[in-house]
């Protein structure tokens, strides 16, 4: 597997969205990149392959994999990214992580801060205005979501309602594989799976699939089995440094901005239409509220 995405990535995000599915031994050669960068680009491609105990090829692959030319561009992207993070300060945040609660809340707040500038570095702005078009023409829309990414498809699904397209969702699994293959050919099937790895979520594109609809998906990882299934494929880089994290220190806020985000492209797309839908949704909101 290599990097199909936008070419502005930097190296880090490559990583982290396709280590999951790189060889073996590519991507001990990645994660070492990843942890110590700032050693890598002092490196020529036989110091990393000794360094990890690979061969000189396996180095030159990975980097093609990650999308480069060779090793020596890669050593360049990484240098470029090292200069443009310089400016944070990790020190800072180690401290504060270490005096108090608060301090750790900030620290966790001010890495989720210093991530932000990347959530659409591996977005394309072909595959966006597929979605976008997509949903806007879509008979039916059917949104997806499982396990911790569940509350986001219930999020997506009232925001695409609350601005006139409408869209369904269905918290039991089997319900929502009966509507996904009936979906029909220009329908969409919205799946949200940070892992990309979601059996009860991809039972319900091959679904749609059979039924004719048209898959897109919303995931960490390039190259995840969701990824691959789907005819547009929006890659939101995680905010943790490996698939192991993704599984044991577990977020979703990436996924949940960008979500918002299209919707709110979404709107700017349908126009009035959507504004005046949205209008009448905020008027209902208030009479529910009380002082």
């Amino acid at each position: 597997m290599s990097w199909h995405q936008t070419t502005d990535a930097p190296p880090s995000i490559r990583i982290t969205t396709l280590a999951p599915s790189l060889q073996p031994n590519q991507r001990k050669v990645a994660e070492v990149m990843l942890v110590d960068a700032p050693s890598i680009v002092e490196l020529t491609a036989q110091g990393l392959a000794d360094r990890v105990g690979v061969g000189r090829a396996t180095v030159i692959r990975t980097a093609q994999s990650l999308g480069y030319d060779g090793f020596p561009q890669l050593r360049v992207a990484l240098a470029q990214e090292l200069a443009l993070t310089q400016g944070a300060s990790t020190s800072i945040v180690e401290g504060a992580l270490a005096s108090s609660l608060l301090g750790g809340m900030q620290a966790g707040i001010a890495k989720f801060q210093a991530s932000l500038s990347t959530l659409a570095s591996a977005l394309t702005e072909e595959d966006l205005q597929h979605c976008i078009d997509s949903l806007d023409a879509a008979p039916r829309v059917l949104v997806a979501s499982h396990g911790l990414s569940a509350p986001l498809g219930w999020d997506f699904s009232q925001r695409l309602n609350a601005m006139g397209r409408f869209s369904e969702v269905h918290s039991d699994s089997m319900s929502e594989q009966i509507v996904a293959r009936q979906l029909g050919p220009g329908s969409v099937c919205f799946a949200i799976s940070g892992s990309g790895a979601s059996k009860a979520t991809l039972a319900t594109i091959d679904a749609a699939r059979a039924g004719g609809a048209t898959i897109i998906s919303m995931t960490c990882f390039a190259h995840s089995a969701i990824d691959t299934a789907a005819d547009i494929s929006l890659i939101v880089p995680p905010m943790t440094a490996s698939f192991q994290d993704e599984l044991t220190r577990t977020s979703r806020a990436a996924l949940m901005l960008v979500s918002e985000q299209l919707i709110e492209l979404l709107i700017n797309h349908r126009g009035h239409e959507a504004t005046q839908a949205r209008a009448t949704s905020m008027s209902m909101i208030g009479t529910s509220l009380e002082e």
